[in-house]
Order: C-alpha cells, then sequence, then structure tokens
C-alpha cells in the first residue's frame, strides 16, 4: 500500500470537564469584593478567572483576571455592547463567559461578582441552561456574603447555597445571633458561615456541586434538618422556608403537575391579593419504579436528575424544600394531595 493510502493513526479525543462558575452576590458594602481580593491573593491549586460586574454609564465593561496559583495576573478588557450580565442582557452575558472560555487553559474555575443591587436569579437560570446544552460551563453554586450590621437584600439569601455573615467583629453575639434567626427564617436550608474580612476555607465555597445529583446526599440532609427554622419569624416581604413530606412511591407524573402548578399555574395565590412565588426549591425523592431522583428549581426552572450512585446511601423518605413568597404549608399539601389522588384515581380506571 503506498504510502498516501495508508489509514492515518487514530488521534485521542481530549475531554475537557465543564468549568464551574460560582456567583457570589451581596449587597453593596458586606464584603463581595475583599472575599475575591482574598480568593486572589490566597495561596491554592486553582487558577481562578474572575468577572466583576458594576453597573455604569454608557457601555458595561467587564474585567476578567485569570489568576494562577502563585497570584500572577493576566488582565484583560471584555466590553458589553448592551448592558451587563446582572443586567440580564444574556446573549452579551454568555458572550462574555465564551471570551473567557478562549483561555481554558490559563484558568480551570470562575467567580462571577453581580452588583450589590442585582438579583442572582436569572444568571443561575442562565448558567443552570446551558450546562444542560452541553456548555463548557456550569453552574457550581450561590454565595451570599452579608454585612452583620445589615441584611438587606432577601432574594440573594432565598437563592444561596452558602450564606457568609462577614463583619462579626463589629456586632456582639445577641445581634449575631437575631442576625442567624432572621436569615434562617428566610433560608431555612442553606449553610451559615461567619467570616471577618471575608477570609474563609475556600473549600467551603468552591465545588459546592449544588445543582449536581453527586450533591444529592447533601441537598437530603439539608431538607431533613429545616424543619427547626420553619415557621419562626416570616419577615422581609414575606420570605420563608417550608419542607413538604413527600410519600415514598409517588409517580412522576404527579410530582411533575405539581411542580408545574406551584410555578407556573399560579395555584398558591390566597386570593387576597398576595402573590405566592418559589424562588428556590430543592429536594429528593424515591418514586414508585424505584428510582431517586433531586429536584432542582430556580424561579419557574425546575428539574428532576435522577441519581445512579450512593443510593444505598440515601436516607429512607422523600422531601422537598420550598422558599418563596407567602408560602401556605396547608394549601401545599392540599395541592401535592390532590395531584397524587388525581393521578392514582386515573390509572385505577385505566
Amino acid at each position: 500500500m503506498d504510502s498516501d493510502d495508508e489509514i492515518p493513526s487514530l488521534v485521542t479525543a481530549i475531554t475537557l470537564n465543564p468549568v464551574p462558575v460560582t456567583i457570589i452576590t451581596g449587597y453593596l458594602g458586606s464584603g463581595k469584593t475583599t472575599l475575591l481580593n482574598y480568593i486572589l491573593t490566597e495561596q491554592h491549586n486553582k487558577k481562578i478567572a474572575v468577572i466583576l460586574n458594576e453597573f455604569g454609564e454608557g457601555d458595561t465593561m467587564e474585567k476578567s483576571i485569570a489568576v494562577g496559583e502563585k497570584g500572577n495576573l493576566c488582565e484583560e478588557w471584555l466590553e458589553l455592547q448592551n448592558g451587563c450580565l446582572c443586567c440580564s442582557v444574556k446573549d452579551n452575558g454568555v458572550k462574555a463567559i465564551e471570551n473567557l472560555m478562549l483561555k481554558r487553559g490559563k484558568f480551570d474555575y470562575i467567580l462571577l461578582e453581580t452588583t450589590g443591587l442585582a438579583d442572582p436569579g436569572p444568571i443561575a437560570k442562565l448558567f443552570w441552561v446551558d450546562s444542560e446544552l452541553g456548555s463548557d460551563v456550569h453552574l457550581d453554586g450561590i454565595v451570599c456574603v452579608i454585612d452583620s450590621k445589615n441584611a438587606n437584600k432577601v432574594r440573594q439569601i432565598a437563592l444561596a447555597d452558602i450564606i457568609l455573615i462577614n463583619k462579626i467583629d463589629l456586632v456582639d453575639s445577641s445581634t449575631l445571633e437575631t442576625l442567624k434567626i432572621k436569615i434562617r427564617s428566610i433560608n431555612g436550608s442553606s449553610e451559615i458561615i461567619e467570616t471577618t474580612h471575608s477570609r474563609i476555607d475556600l473549600n467551603k465555597i468552591l465545588d459546592l456541586k449544588s445543582y449536581s445529583p453527586s450533591n444529592s446526599l447533601r441537598v437530603d440532609e439539608m431538607v431533613r434538618n429545616v424543619e427547626s427554622f420553619e415557621g419562626k419569624t416570616h419577615i422581609h416581604q414575606n420570605v420563608s422556608t417550608v419542607t413538604l413530606e413527600v410519600p415514598d412511591g409517588i409517580l412522576k407524573t404527579s410530582l411533575d403537575t405539581f411542580v408545574c402548578q406551584i410555578l407556573w399555574e399560579n395555584m398558591l395565590n390566597d386570593g387576597l391579593g398576595n402573590t405566592s412565588e418559589i424562588i428556590r426549591m430543592k429536594g429528593v425523592i424515591r418514586f414508585a419504579d424505584g428510582s431517586i431522583a433531586m429536584i432542582q428549581s430556580v424561579y419557574d426552572m425546575y428539574e428532576f436528575q435522577e441519581l445512579s450512585e450512593n443510593l444505598s446511601e440515601v436516607p429512607p423518605g422523600s422531601r422537598i424544600i420550598l422558599i418563596g413568597t407567602f408560602l401556605d404549608k396547608a394549601k401545599l399539601n392540599y395541592i401535592l394531595t390532590k395531584c397524587i389522588d388525581s393521578e392514582n384515581e386515573s390509572l385505577f380506571r385505566k
């Protein structure tokens, strides 16, 4: 065979894992930038890229910083034509990340700091959808930094997977405990960590895998520990945490109908002018076919992720945490029971 006709040797394809994105949110002056500066100067084994978002006049500039483990900086300015990611200008926001991904070999983690005025929900939904579409990035978690003297942005607290109470050196123990109760009345499922000058073990806020099935055991533990925080004090726009017990062996169609009704069909409205809204939902469910799945939602976007590993470690029982406004636990249970009964009756008639 002529050498020109020889079959070329196969080249082994290199598969790159999606780069995790952590959203860092918090009110103005809470210590978000201090946290980022700490991460950028702390010795670690990660190469981290940071995007800082700010509102400004005219075009918004996104400053990305690729940081090596020795703290060496490589700076580049990325210009967005019609706003910034925290303004929900999604196409341009994704473009900024795609530009960062051209530097893939220079970093393996992205931190996105939102402006203090931003609701992180739309940004979280953006990265969550992209991960399902085979994106080069995936949402790892949401970290909310809170000034111990001020806890004003309720939706940032409600959506957080980790909550850092910063500047604890400026308040006494009684004030700090009151703040914790206040936070848990809004979000009873997230871990609360106390910090000074935003200094923290990076392993506690990076690689959380909050939206991954591999994190199901942590989600299940949070669901089971949240009940002690229910019904404490409903404050700040009536945002609270509710836990629902779900019957083991529920049909997937029943649960899907329930979720659709509470997220999309306004079934929770109380008729008194109060608008109920689910901000965040987490849970682990055992279905009738023997499968176990983790359920997650951010606002009106949700998904079931079937678990295939560590099934023997998942405790018995099925529960869901819901964080939102004007949540009525009795009505939620009524809607869930009705969805289950309706599906069972339909099967019986068949």
